[in-house]
């Protein structure tokens, strides 16, 4: 039996276990993600699409300013639902001077100002804090960061890009159309050694090459969950994310009560399960009796093998991994793991994090430093960072003891932070294996630079074998093949801390506050409209099967700028397409020009070999990529394209829906095409797209356009922009969101 079993047919629950069926879409009605759904629907839908208003919101300070600044523009003066922003990215950044402390002294400016929660530096990682003070069973909780997910609490999280979260703020609604939901049937017991991460890695690397849950809701049912606890249950739940899914939501049960008491909010508990009859479009399994300690290698949580495969062929399976992040990095560096493989066949690591909303729960950090309880982590290049979650949770690790055991066995606590996950903290040296309890592995997160000759590896374990290996000195061990004791511990809520340090400010907004600017917060630029016409220059063309988001706007220290657009934009693709920023930059001087009434010698033959007319041509970017927008919900992959003049993306599929809806927020078309379709392009050729304005907002979903080769070929091609709600298709024409409620606001 294998760990994970997908099922691709409808499945309908009856007398408590799910039997195979024909798809009722009457019945999807049934399962807890549509009644939550429903519950939350604002208003008559748009285009078929259901209109979601959320119960509260939560940013972190890579984003939250942005989102502000974005609501404030257009026409916002008071938060209308609980905003916590929280400070766990950028609060260990030196780079820029002042510039993260300005900001979050912004945030909390903001927070007064509008009726906000602020949560400062290092009292709690993003999502700790909303799962703590946000979350409720039957609730809706939209975050500007992917890895919103509370659905172990009852709760369905959202992640999106920030001009999301600015038209909540703006009263208006999240839009999506109806989901399929997939039942994810959990049996069997969890054995000793294995951890969530390891079931949360097996479930990644099921799911996500094929798209088998791809902007669909997972639902968790089944046996198997009676057994888990709220910290085991959380593990699993937020790498759904790495999935590609769109939410998640489980069932709750004394668990989940017993977790509203000690926290201090029973009455946000409330029994959630599907009905009998509820059906499924699809169906995974989770046979947790057969889960193994696990491992995902770079540069993917879906490149994903079990600790006992990696051990058994490290040579076969390294120099593979080696080959494929070879080609993904582009020559400029050498990914060489199999340096790590010693002469006795072992593997080495050379450093160890347990951080963040994954690893730094207290039942992870308690199993590990019971691992690691009279062992050490040696004096040699393994070297072992420990970031609790959360205040609370570092209050109840520092009482128990169990800081006290990591300390002894030479491990290093931190304060709560989320930068090893994204690069801004714990950077391995050049040429090594990181192993991290963290969300994500993708290259560069890890705060390597390719283009400098810098590279790292972070591969992703669960905190039980990392202190395993830790214990044995950085040689890969499983915690499976290990004995040890589980401690009787039992977590115990106290955020005093929270009392005394944040500020919980909803329903008390000061409009007589001023809000703290510092240097580097800038407003967004003019963002020009669409005209009727788009000519486009390819600036980026990209053949890789999957583009993150940490591509299109690398994460660590460029996060710093988050707050400047046009500082930010200059590191738009730097590490996979250096030259996009200059190629972008002439073609955004050749449309200013065209709006101030100017056109230069190659323009105008362009616009005379397409017949266009430059008074309704708009000029833009363009970037081509397979299947952009994996990882994070960060809408500086898509802003920052458009500061520098970019109008659309063109691919076979978006990776996420939250990168499209960045697209579309900021004016970039999301243009999609036939995998099958001739389309040789390179950098620097012309897409002419005629009546794309006029084509959009009649609910045209195929443009038929040009492809201009630098070398002088013309390929005729169908580009297509399908699904778009009436109100999609007026931001996207007007230019981005902040355009649309200008004009609607001018309107009105």
């Amino acid at each position: 039996m294998a760990m994970i079993e997908k099922y691709d047919g409808a499945v309908t629950l009856r007398d408590g276990g799910p039997v195979p069926s024909a798809p009722d879409t009457a019945a999807r009605e049934k399962t807890m993600a549509y009644r939550i759904l429903r519950a939350h629907e604002k208003g008559a839908r748009d285009g078929g699409k259901m209109r979601i208003a959320f119960d509260a919101m939560i940013s972190h300070d890579i984003t939250y300013v942005g989102v502000i600044q974005s609501a404030r523009a257009s026409g916002m003066t008071e938060f209308p639902l609980p905003y916590a922003l929280t400070n766990c990215h950028n609060s260990l950044c030196a780079v820029g001077g002042t510039i993260n402390e300005d900001d979050h002294a912004f945030g909390l400016s903001a927070a007064k100002k509008y009726g906000g929660i602020y949560v400062p530096a290092n009292q709690a990682v993003i999502h700790q804090f909303a799962r703590e003070k946000l979350a409720g069973c039957g609730k809706m909780v939209l975050g500007s960061d992917s890895h919103t997910r509370y659905g172990c609490y009852g709760t369905m999280g959202v992640g999106e890009g920030g001009g999301e979260l600015a038209k909540q703020l703006l009263q208006n609604t999240w839009d999506t159309d109806p989901p399929e939901v997939v039942l994810v049937w959990v049996d069997g017991s969890v054995p000793h050694g294995i951890g969530p991460h390891d079931v949360a890695i097996a479930l990644v690397g099921a799911t996500f090459p094929d798209g088998f849950v791809k902007n669909r809701v997972m639902e968790f049912a089944g046996p198997g969950i009676a057994a888990l606890s709220m910290d085991f249950r959380i593990g699993v739940d937020v790498m759904t994310t790495e999935t590609s899914c769109l939410s998640s939501i489980w069932v709750t049960d004394e668990t989940v009560r017993d977790y509203y008491s000690d926290i201090g909010r029973p009455e946000d508990f409330a029994p959630l399960a599907p009905e009998d009859g509820a059906c499924y479009d699809r169906m995974v399994t989770i046979h947790l009796d057969e889960m193994e300690a696990m491992i995902a290698l770079p540069f993917h949580p879906s490149n994903a093998y079990t600790l006992h495969e990696l051990q058994r062929d490290p040579a076969g399976i390294l120099a593979a991994v080696d080959e494929a992040c070879n080609k993904s990095l582009g020559g400029g560096v050498t990914m060489n793991l199999r340096r790590c493989v010693g002469t006795d066949g072992l593997v080495r690591c050379d450093q160890g994090v347990i951080v963040g909303c994954a690893g730094g729960m207290y039942e992870n950090l308690s199993e590990a430093a019971a691992i690691l309880r009279g062992k050490s982590v040696g004096n040699g290049y393994f070297d072992l960072s420990v970031y609790p979650a959360s205040a609370p949770v570092n209050l109840a690790v520092l009482r128990d003891g169990i800081s006290e055991e990591f300390l002894r066995a030479g491990a290093v606590m931190k304060p709560c932070f989320c930068g090893p996950c994204f690069g801004a903290g714990d950077t391995p040296a050049n040429a090594t294996l990181s192993i991290r309890h963290a969300t994500r592995n993708f290259a560069n997160r890890e705060g390597s630079r390719p283009a400098d000759g810098q590279i790292a590896a972070v591969a992703l374990m669960d905190a039980r074998s990392i202190a395993a290996t830790a214990a044995n000195g950085g040689v890969l061990t499983a915690a499976t093949d290990i004995d040890y004791d589980v401690p009787a511990r039992t977590y115990h809520y106290d955020d005093s801390v929270y009392q005394k340090r944040c500020y919980f400010g909803f329903g008390k907004a000061d409009p007589s506050v001023e809000l703290r600017f510092g240097p580097n917060i800038r407003d967004w630029p003019h963002m020009p409209r669409m005209e009727e016409n788009l000519l486009l220059r390819l600036c980026a063309v990209i053949h890789d099967d999957v583009t993150t988001t940490d591509e299109l706007i690398p994460s660590g220290e460029t996060s710093s700028y988050r707050s400047n657009p046009i500082a930010l934009s200059e590191f738009a693709l730097s590490r996979r397409a250096p030259d996009y920023v200059g190629r972008s930059k002439v073609v955004r001087a050749l449309e200013e020009a065209r709006e101030s009434g100017s056109t230069d010698t190659e323009t105008a033959a362009l616009f005379a070999r397409f017949g266009a007319d430059a008074a309704d041509t708009t000029i833009g970017s363009c970037v081509f990529s397979h299947r952009p927008g994996d990882g994070s919900a960060r809408e500086q992959a898509a802003s920052c394209q458009k500061v520098l003049g970019g109008f659309a993306n063109i691919c076979y599929e978006y990776a996420t829906k939250r990168y499209r809806s960045n697209c579309l927020n900021w004016g970039i078309v999301p243009f999609t095409m036939e995998r099958t379709a001739d389309f040789p392009c390179e950098n620097g050729d012309w897409v002419y797209v005629p009546h794309v304005r006029s084509g959009i907002l009649a609910g045209q979903e195929a443009f038929p356009a040009t492809l201009l080769c630098a070398d002088g070929s013309v390929h005729e091609v169908t580009l297509l922009c399908a699904g778009l709600s009436d109100e999609e298709k007026q931001i996207v024409t007007e230019g981005c969101l902040m355009n649309y409620y200008a004009a609607r606001n001018t309107k009105n």
